[in-house]
C-alpha cells in the first residue's frame, strides 16, 4: 500500500505542477481538504479573509469561524472577480495569516484568475490557500509557479476517480505556520503532524497507524492520476476547453445565454446557464431527467435559481454527450410551458 500512496504522491506533485513534500490525499472528499488546510493552519483567534463569490467560499468561512478564528469577507455576486487591487487592499487592512480564493468556482461556472495573488500574500505574510475541486485538470493551475501555498482538489471531477479522496499539497511556508503552532489542530484525523508520518512525508523510518484510509479510493485514485499523467496536462486542459467551447457554441446557437460572460473566465469543466426567460427551472431539469434519463442542476448556495448548470469533465467530456446534453436543452424549451408574463 505504501507504493500505491507514494505514486499518488508523485501522481499529485505532477497534477499540481509542485515540488512539494507535503503531498498528500485525504481521506474523504474535497471538503475534507478544506477542512484539513484551515484546520492546520489557523488557530483561534487569528484572522483569516476568504473570497466569496460562490458557496465555497461560504463554506470556507463558516469552518474558519467554528474553529474560532475571526473570520473577514470579501462578497461579490456569484460569478464576480475580485481584482488583485481589491485583495490587496483587504491584506493590508485585516491582516490575516490565510487567504482563501476558490479557483473553480463551480456554483457560478467561474474560472477565477491567480497570477499575482501569491505574490500579494507574501508581501503581507498571509497564506495563499486555493480550491481546485472543479478545475484541477481541467483548466490550467500552477502550484509552485504562482505562489500558492496551499492547494486541493477532489478526485471525482476532471480527475475522474470516485469520491472519497483529496488530493491536497503545502508548501515549505504553510509548514512552517502549521507545525510551529501554539495549539493542536482542532481535528485528530485532519492532524497534518499524523497525516505527514501516515503518507512517509515526515522523515521517520517508520510509518504508525493513524486512521483506515479508504483502500480502494486510493487505488482508484492512483489510476486516474496514471491516465492524467499519460494524456498529458496540456492536452487535458485543451481538450476540456474544446469540448467547453463546443457546448457554449451550442447553446448560444440555440438562444440561451451563458451566465459567465466572458470566456476567458468560464470554467470548462462546468458550465452555467442563465435561466431562460419565462421557464421554470425545475421543470425543465425535471423534464430532462424524465425523457432523457440525463441529469442537469441548478444553482448552488448563492447561485440558486440564477442558472442551470451542466458538467463535461474527465470521461464525460465528450462532443458526442455535448450534442446529448443540447438535444435535451432543446427538447425541454419545446415541451415546458412558459409563461407569459
Amino acid at each position: 500500500m505504501y507504493e500505491i500512496m507514494n505514486d499518488i504522491k508523485k501522481g499529485i506533485q505532477y497534477a499540481f505542477q509542485t515540488q512539494n513534500n507535503m503531498t498528500i490525499a485525504m481521506s474523504g472528499s474535497g471538503h475534507a481538504a478544506m477542512e484539513c488546510a484551515v484546520f492546520n493552519t489557523v488557530e483561534p483567534g487569528e484572522s483569516v479573509l476568504v473570497a466569496v463569490n460562490g458557496i465555497w467560499g461560504e463554506r470556507v468561512a463558516e469552518i474558519a469561524e467554528r474553529m474560532g478564528a475571526n473570520v473577514h469577507i470579501m462578497v461579490k455576486a456569484p460569478g464576480g472577480v475580485f481584482s488583485n487591487e481589491e485583495i490587496e487592499k483587504a491584506l493590508a487592512k485585516h491582516k490575516p495569516v490565510l487567504f482563501f480564493l476558490t479557483h473553480g468556482e463551480s456554483s457560478a461556472g467561474l474560472a477565477h484568475p491567480v497570477d499575482g495573488i501569491g505574490d500579494l500574500c507574501r508581501k503581507h505574510n498571509t497564506l495563499f490557500l486555493v480550491d481546485a475541486v472543479a478545475s484541477l485538470g481541467a483548466s490550467p493551475i500552477f502550484m509552485d509557479q504562482q505562489n500558492i501555498d496551499i492547494l486541493y482538489t477532489g478526485s471525482q471531477k476532471a480527475l475522474n476517480a470516485p469520491p472519497g479522496t483529496a488530493p491536497i499539497s503545502f508548501n515549505e511556508r504553510a509548514c512552517q505556520k502549521m507545525f510551529n503552532r501554539k495549539t493542536k489542530p482542532v481535528s485528530y484525523l485532519f492532524d497534518m503532524a499524523h497525516l505527514s508520518n501516515y503518507w512517509g512525508n515526515d522523515g521517520q523510518p517508520a510509518r504508525l497507524y493513524h486512521h483506515t484510509g479508504p483502500v480502494s479510493g486510493f487505488f482508484s485514485l492512483r489510476e486516474s492520476l496514471a491516465i492524467l499523467v499519460e494524456k498529458g496536462l496540456e492536452e487535458s486542459w485543451r481538450h476540456h476547453r474544446e469540448v467547453a467551447g463546443y457546448l457554449w457554441k451550442g447553446l448560444e446557437d440555440m438562444g440561451l445565454k451563458l451566465f459567465i460572460q466572458n470566456k476567458d473566465l468560464r470554467l470548462p469543466s462546468v458550465t452555467t446557464i442563465s435561466i431562460p426567460e419565462g421557464y421554470n427551472w425545475r421543470e425543465m431539469l425535471q423534464y430532462i431527467m424524465k425523457h432523457h434519463n440525463m441529469e442537469m442542476t441548478g444553482g448552488l448556495g448563492p447561485s440558486t435559481g440564477m442558472v442551470m448548470r451542466l458538467g463535461l469533465m474527465g470521461y464525460n467530456c465528450q462532443k458526442t454527450n455535448a450534442d446529448m446534453a443540447l438535444a435535451a436543452l432543446a427538447d425541454a424549451l419545446k415541451n415546458c410551458k412558459k409563461s407569459k408574463a
